[in-house]
């Protein structure tokens, strides 16, 4: 029996062990593939500095310049802003990626290191359902486990849908246009025109949605100016797009953090105003972030629809987590830190959110 149970953690300890190295395999792969996209970037930004210079030049002689030269050159302009702005997005999409995978395999060796410590005749008894897998820092639940991912499965749908329904389309329309364009260029040059204007109004709209979903997905300025900069940006375009009053407060001394406590502060304030606005009709909002020297803490009150915080909280693991609050509060507990809520029918709804600012 001894034997038996000695070989089961030996198969165990070799199927993580395998599966580690090929997660830590593919984060080395998607790094490459980061660093290649970031000099592709570098190169087309490059371009679109010359080809602005030019498209300068040519607007300053435009009455002594060849029409087909003048076409030309707004073809490159067109082209290199389309090669760029595809480049950002997929260098910030293999971000996404690489904060999933590195997030993923510090999660397997913690997994792989308490397999490793697991005594045989511990192997031996069954596992209680939703037993915790846990280390310092917090426990994590199988059950958790597995509500991460689908919640990271059912961001990337919603994100997709987004992208079926905005930038797709708009890319339809102005292949579509182009074409008009084009035919119409020598038939009825002054109608090309119209066309034209038409077509760079909706390019600078879509571009405009374009920027905001990819800051939705993973705002640059939060890697470059870091957390407070960040939120501020990210409330005033919130109010901007839903029309929901919203304050923000800083306290504290506004400083860099480590990356991992900035990414998670900012994804817990997006969550918790995203379900305010999607399912609670929240009509005002507040955020204060308070940046200690010890502790980052952020509250957030709203006045949505109230709700009971055991029964969402605390709910059946197989249900929908439709406010996205049981696995916020799990990937919070992952950093050490801890999330509180309050709610009910008849008084303001409130979360705060305290993480550790040495990480």
């Amino acid at each position: 029996m001894a034997h038996e149970i000695t070989t089961s953690k030996e198969e165990v300890l070799r199927g993580f062990r395998e599966e580690y190295e090929r997660l830590r395999a593919r984060v080395r792969e998607n790094q490459q593939l980061i660093e290649q996209s970031q000099l592709e970037v570098d190169r087309l930004r490059e371009r679109n500095v010359a080809i602005s210079a030019q498209i300068r030049r040519i607007e300053a002689n435009f009455d002594t310049i060849p029409r087909a030269d003048i076409k030309a050159a707004y073809d490159d302009a067109r082209d290199a802003q389309t090669r760029l702005l595809t480049m950002q997005g997929q260098l910030e999409k293999l971000k996404g990626n690489q904060e999933e995978l590195e997030y993923f395999e510090r999660l397997l060796g913690r997994l792989l290191n308490l397999v490793q410590g697991i005594a045989p005749d511990r192997l031996a008894a069954p596992m209680p359902s939703g037993a915790d897998l846990g280390g310092e820092g917090g426990n994590l639940s199988t059950q958790a486990i597995v509500r991460i991912v689908e919640a990271q499965e059912a961001e990337r749908q919603r994100l997709a849908r987004q992208m079926h329904d905005g930038p797709a389309q708009s890319l339809t329309n102005f292949i579509l246009q182009a074409e008009i364009c084009q035919r119409l260029f020598d038939r009825n040059p002054d109608r090309a025109g119209e066309e034209l204007k038409n077509l760079k109004a909706t390019a600078t709209a879509t571009f405009q949605k374009v920027r905001d979903f990819i800051f939705d997905l993973r705002p640059m300025m939060l890697d470059d100016l870091g957390l407070v900069p960040t939120i501020r940006r990210y409330v005033e375009a919130y109010q901007e797009k839903t029309g929901i009053r919203t304050q923000l407060s800083i306290l504290g001394d506004e400083r860099r953090l480590p990356g991992h406590i900035e990414v998670m502060m900012f994804r817990s304030v997006q969550s918790i105003m995203g379900a305010a606005r999607d399912h609670l009709a929240a009509k005002t909002i507040s955020i204060v972030l308070d940046v200690g020297p010890e502790r980052l803490k952020a509250t957030v009150e709203h006045d949505g629809r109230g709700f009971d915080p055991d029964d969402v909280l605390a709910g059946d693991p197989h249900t929908e987590d439709v406010l996205g609050l049981r696995t916020l509060r799990e990937r919070i507990g992952l950093v050490g830190g801890s999330f509180e809520v309050t709610s009910s029918e008849d008084e303001i709804s409130r979360y705060v959110i305290v993480l550790p600012a040495a990480g």
